[in-house]
């Protein structure tokens, strides 16, 4: 009789070229990330294939790159393609969480340097937040008012710009202009704003009627928003979390100040970058204020 070209293999044998400990092989059985090929009934001793090393290596792989279990079981249970699309996602999750950790490092290095707020900034400061201004003309728009806190807003401004601009093109002429967020009051994890979401549109009448019917719904409005000049700064994508995107703030605040410049309007974002294409180094958003002499 041939031998077996893939004999069974203790949990020891296993473990020294999987390069894992038997701790660990227990653990991600009971976890179902990598079952022993047999079970002895009478003596509970674990059993491997030679082929499995490959696998286990790959378990090993997925936690180098600090990986939760709960998350390396789903994607062994995939095929290859499948199994590589979900390990890319995962990553591009890491790089825009780094990249806001970056940048809300750099911000606190900049508040406990004393080189924020009522301070004059360093020229990294600067260089980080170039401020621009940009005469505005008079826009109509329809928006949606909403009292929330600051980890209710990434959703929320995703949700009411969306419902905001299929209103738009559906019912008020299309979009004439990137949708925006003004910042009535200061929204934090303490402070619930009011925040309202705007789309200018190219028919005032058209929304004036569609605010008359949904005007009841989700606190929608149609309004002018009169010409006005921004003082403002442009940020990545991953400078838009919070509380990152304060230094943004701060900074074109200071920058005004600077300039000798008035505040005449709340602050706000103006979203130009589709969200879902961009990563998080891309620019996506305008930091702005309305300013005058």
């Amino acid at each position: 009789m041939d031998p077996d070209p893939d004999p069974l293999l203790t949990i020891g044998e296993f473990a020294a070229r999987a390069r894992l400990s038997p701790k660990a092989l227990r653990l991600y059985d009971r976890l179902g990330l990598l079952a022993p090929a047999y079970v002895d009934g009478a003596t509970g001793y674990r059993y491997y294939r030679t082929a499995q090393v490959e696998d286990a290596r790959t378990v090993v792989l997925l936690r180098r790159l600090g990986m939760p279990l709960a998350d390396i079981t789903g994607i062994v249970a995939l095929d290859g393609e499948r199994a590589a699309r979900a390990v890319a996602a995962y990553w591009a999750g890491v790089e825009e969480r780094h990249a806001e950790q970056r940048t809300l490092a750099g911000y606190l290095r900049g508040r406990l340097s004393g080189t924020g707020r009522g301070s004059t900034m360093d020229e990294t400061y600067k260089k980080d937040f170039p401020v621009r201004t940009i005469d505005v003309p008079e826009q109509y728009v329809i928006s949606e008012t909403r009292h929330l806190l600051a980890e209710e807003l990434p959703v929320w401004i995703d949700a009411s710009t969306r419902r905001l601009e299929e209103a738009a093109e559906a019912e008020c002429g299309g979009a004439a202009g990137a949708p925006l967020v003004i910042y009535h009051s200061e929204v934090t994890q303490d402070s619930d704003g009011p925040a309202e979401a705007c789309v200018p549109v190219r028919d005032a009448a058209a929304a004036r009627t569609w605010a008359q019917t949904a005007g009841r719904q989700r606190g929608v409005a149609s309004r002018v928003e009169p010409a006005h000049r921004l003082a403002f700064t442009r940020i990545t994508k991953a400078q838009v979390s919070y509380p990152q995107i304060l230094a943004a703030f701060e900074a074109v605040e200071e920058w005004i100040a600077g300039e000798g410049l008035k505040v005449t309007g709340p602050c706000r974002e103006i979203y130009f970058a589709e969200w879902e294409t961009t990563g998080p180094d891309d620019q996506v958003c305008d930091v702005a204020f309305p300013v005058s002499r």
